[in-house]
């Protein structure tokens, strides 16, 4: 079992999404000092019940891993991080620190093989191409992987909108193609951002 500190979102990330935040109450730019001066990471998980900022949260029980990989400060002042997922994992208990932190232990899920797009799918990375090529470069730099069916649904999931009850669900899942039949299924209701 592993502790994590928890950054409780209304998003939800994926192992090699990017997550971009503007961190400015102290108990979390404690947390990234420390993230950041003991090579460590954090955990995001998706506010079931409850607001980002100040107060009592219920959160989804699996989230991912984040590890930051670059930080700034803002024009703003306030501190500027960038997150890439690494692994998921599920809370197997947690609480609330005496700063405001929520603090976790977790375990790991194990990460998902890569498995090669069924041809009943391969129009979903058709979509997601023609996505991609809408986006800014932060979508468009990350390596692209259209053949693996993991990488398909964990950033077709990011990048269409839906409920995040949805994207939890995905993140959720163990078969990546019963990720890529939702996916299908929802894409009728979704129109991509940017479009």
């Amino acid at each position: 079992m592993t502790t994590l500190p928890l950054f409780p979102l209304h998003a939800v990330l994926f192992p090699e999404g990017l997550l971009r935040l503007r961190i400015f109450e102290t108990r979390y730019v404690d947390m990234v000092r420390r993230c950041l001066r003991e090579d460590r990471g954090f955990g995001v998980v998706l506010i079931l019940q409850g607001r980002e900022v100040g107060g009592t949260v219920r959160t989804a029980q699996v989230g991912t891993l984040a590890r930051i990989i670059d930080f700034e400060k803002l024009a703003d002042g306030l501190l500027g991080i960038a997150a890439r997922g690494e692994q998921r994992f599920r809370i197997v208990s947690a609480r609330q620190q005496e700063d405001g932190l929520n603090v976790a232990e977790v375990e790991f899920l194990p990460n998902e093989a890569p498995l090669a797009v069924p041809q009943e799918y391969a129009f979903l990375a058709d979509v997601l191409r023609r996505v991609l090529a809408q986006l800014d470069e932060q979508h468009r730099s990350v390596p692209q992987r259209f053949d693996d069916a993991v990488w398909l649904g964990a950033r077709l999931t990011e990048i269409l909108p839906l409920p995040l009850r949805d994207r939890q669900r995905c993140l959720e899942m163990q078969d990546p193609l019963e990720r890529l039949a939702v996916l299908r299924d929802a894409l009728p209701r979704a129109e991509p951002r940017g479009s």
